[in-house]
């Protein structure tokens, strides 16, 4: 992953292909996402900023 960082805005360069979700803390916006392409917009209504890894695609290479 890149630099340790632990959340992206939306438009940003995915670093590592796997499911994610908005930080509004609902629990409810997910988003699967593949490796260099870039974050999608969070989902209209959502009050987040930030999109965080909650599952890698290939836990093998994931180091954080």
């Amino acid at each position: 992953m890149s630099e340790e960082k632990t959340s992206w805005h939306p438009g940003e360069i995915v670093p590592a292909s796997g499911i994610y979700e908005c930080d509004c803390g609902g629990e409810h916006h997910w988003s699967t996402d593949v490796k260099g392409h870039r974050f999608p917009p969070l989902p209209s209504g959502c009050s987040g900023e930030f999109w965080t890894l909650q599952k890698p695609a290939h836990p093998e290479d994931h180091l954080g």
